[in-house]
């Protein structure tokens, strides 16, 4: 024989009988597993079709697959919840400084959960035959709930108008009240309370009439206590299980770096239950959410029913990442199917293409994140609680670089925290020197390259442990500082100002030039500038020409001259509102020759009317102000407010000047003329 020899084939009759055995075997394992009872139906209708069909076809390995999937789907499969409150603060504020806000804001939501799985369910019993009534009670008792009694439906009419009742258990033939005027009552006062009816006069006419006018379910004497039993706990469930989920979705909006993942990643951790999460970013096909239709070849569930899959439970806390960068295009709308996955209400029969039947979502707690939540659809925005992560101040950029990056960092090159340590200087370089932004990955990648380094130089023996970090060592390490205090060291000039912008990133200065040349009367704008932009510096230049008289301005400037208005950074698109003061401002000093304080900057929407309108993004703006070494912050006065309710490290950046119209900022901004300057 040759090196290879091929298995000879088994008789017909053995691979039909092995064929059998294995379609038994998925009987079997149907009946053991624990299905709704939609699924069992289902999954042994497939049975059957496996039955009647050619192993040797594709869709006898198709309908294998699709019924071992059915079975390894967490139907009814969860974990159990930590209820202990003081557990979930303290793992939040162990694993994330800072954001005292968002932390407040997730126990809230967490504390309504748990209020709604500690709270004691009541169920009524109403019969009028004691045994009956006692039997009936005493099986309920072992569900955890509180169980109240009645002799008739009267009786139960006049409970129901003292206390809340979750589900009331009554026979059908009473006297005063029956069963099925109590169930008309009921359902017309009190639409929350489910309802079962009992009775040993059970007739086909009987059961129609009660399920039609609203009962959950209608169970014949001799009573069986275990379904009745099991009944009870599935409309308690249902009901405790609404209460927990009807809250909105978190959003959770805010620059990049600044803990929204991390957080999602901590709720998960404080409740004990599984974490999935799921980016979106780029995602265009809605398939890949939905899953496609078994009819395709190759064809398999989406990516919500595949992760609960994996992770063996129907209650994760699901993390959908970066859902403002979702893509559209002829392939459908991943957004659309997002309104069914994230409302309350649908997604509670859930359908993914290739499962081709309903799967329960409602025990799935949904956390999305997002940079801009502007970007997000009207409809899905509207189904979701937004929740925005600012920036770090410098204080707290300090105090998570001491006690929490550097110790990471310097654990993953193997050594101990007690064998490297930074000092609050050397600190202190890297936040002004070599890191922008508003989260903490820029922080935390140069504190990564100071330790590397270090690990080098300890290995080649040029340094040994335990070692102080000092400034002068992270000068030597990562070379000259990439960042500079711009606003600090620019010298004043006549038509440049400086500005306060805010993007998905965070907060910037900008620096807006001017330039007055002979021409015709254009207004020339370059720097990759949005259309709101543009407006702001056409409404600039227009109030400039009505009101050039009292700016000690020739009225007649713009007659022969072109104006050049230009924003460095022209890679970078540009738009919104907040410019308007800025370039109002940049424009007086070019037109009256006052050369502008550069440590200054300022942020507000300009009208017409040379009114400041208030804007958004502050403390992002205030912080980015602070790095830049910038002195004196304008603001809008409507702003003040807002301010006031900001902690004091923010207010105290820099100092505050509130202005309502532009005459209250020139002094401010613009130095005298040369010529009207005071003698020294």
């Amino acid at each position: 024989m040759g090196l290879f020899s091929r298995q000879a084939p088994k008789p017909p009759v053995q691979q039909e009988a092995a064929e059998a055995d294995q379609i038994s075997d998925l009987r079997r394992s149907v009946d053991a597993a624990h299905l709704p009872e939609n699924v069992r139906r289902i999954a042994l209708n497939e049975c059957d079709k496996l039955d009647r069909t050619d192993p040797s076809v594709a869709e006898y390995g198709l309908g294998l697959n699709y019924i071992e999937f059915l079975l390894s789907l967490p139907w009814l499969s969860a974990s159990q919840d930590n209820l202990n409150l003081a557990h979930a603060a303290a793992v939040l504020d162990q694993e994330h400084f800072g954001l005292s806000l968002v932390k407040q804001r997730v126990l809230e939501y967490l504390a309504s959960n748990i209020t709604c799985h500690l709270r004691r369910s009541t169920v009524l019993v109403v019969d009028d035959e004691s045994i009956s009534r006692d039997n009936m009670a005493y099986a309920l008792s072992k569900l955890s709930c509180d169980v109240l009694s009645a002799s008739n439906g009267q009786e139960a009419l006049d409970i129901l108008a003292k206390q809340h009742v979750d589900c009331i258990v009554t026979d059908l033939k009473m006297q005063k009240v029956d069963g099925l005027g109590l169930l008309e009552r009921v359902r017309a006062e009190w639409p929350d309370t489910q309802l079962i009816i009992v009775t040993g006069y059970a007739t086909v006419d009987n059961a129609v009439d009660a399920l039609r006018k609203g009962a959950a379910h209608y169970l014949p004497k001799p009573l069986n206590l275990d379904i009745l039993r099991d009944s009870v706990r599935d409309i308690l469930d249902r009901k405790n299980q609404a209460c927990s989920v009807s809250g909105p979705i978190l959003c959770f909006t805010g620059p990049p770096g600044t803990g929204k993942t991390s957080i999602g990643r901590s709720v998960a951790n404080a409740l004990q239950r599984k974490f999935i999460r799921l980016s979106l970013a780029g995602m265009r096909d809605e398939a890949e959410l939905r899953g496609h239709r078994r009819t395709y070849v190759g064809a398999m569930a989406g990516r919500i029913i595949s992760e609960l899959n994996k992770c063996g439970v129907n209650n994760p806390v699901f993390m959908l990442d970066e859902v403002d960068k979702i893509g559209q295009d002829f392939r459908g709308d991943p957004a659309s199917v997002l309104l069914e996955i994230l409302d309350p209400e649908q997604n509670r029969h859930f359908l993914d293409y290739y499962l081709d039947i309903p799967f329960d979502l409602s025990r799935v707690m949904f956390i999305t994140t997002a940079n801009m939540v502007e970007n997000l659809p009207g409809p899905l925005r509207d189904r979701m609680e937004t929740i925005p992560f600012s920036c770090y101040t410098l204080g707290e950029k300090r105090r998570i670089g001491l006690e929490y990056l550097a110790p990471r960092q310097i654990r993953s090159t193997g050594y101990a925290p007690e064998d490297i340590r930074f000092s609050p200087e050397a600190m202190e370089t890297l936040l002004h020197g070599y890191t922008r932004g508003a989260g903490l990955r820029s922080l935390n990648r140069e504190i990564g390259g100071v330790c590397r380094k270090l690990n080098l130089e300890i290995l080649q023996e040029q340094t040994k442990v335990p070692l102080t970090v000092h400034p002068d060592d992270i000068r030597r390490l990562l070379g000259h500082p990439k960042f500079a205090l711009e606003a600090a060291t620019a010298k004043p000039i006549a038509g440049v100002t400086t500005g306060l912008v805010w993007s998905e990133s965070g907060g910037h200065i900008i620096f807006i030039e001017t330039a007055r040349m002979k021409g015709s009367g254009r207004l020339i704008m370059t720097g990759s500038l949005g259309d709101i932009l543009k407006e702001s510096a056409e409404t600039a230049l227009s109030y400039l020409r009505s009101n050039a008289a009292s700016f000690g301005i020739d009225e007649a400037f713009f007659e022969n001259s072109d104006i050049h208005v230009h924003i460095p950074a022209g890679a970078i698109s540009k738009d919104g509102p907040s410019a308007g003061m800025t370039i109002a401002m940049a424009l007086i000093s070019l037109l009256t020759g006052r050369k502008a304080r550069r440590d200054v900057a300022l942020t507000g929407e300009f009208t017409l009317s040379g009114r400041i309108l208030p804007v958004s993004g502050l403390r992002e703006k205030l912080l980015a102000a602070q790095q830049a070494g910038v002195r004196m912050a304008v603001l809008p006065e409507r702003n003040r407010a807002e301010m006031e309710s900001m902690d004091d490290e923010v207010r105290n950046a820099v100092e505050l000047l509130f202005v309502s119209d532009i005459h209250m900022a020139v002094e401010a901004v613009l130095l005298p003329k040369p010529d009207t300057a005071p003698a020294a």
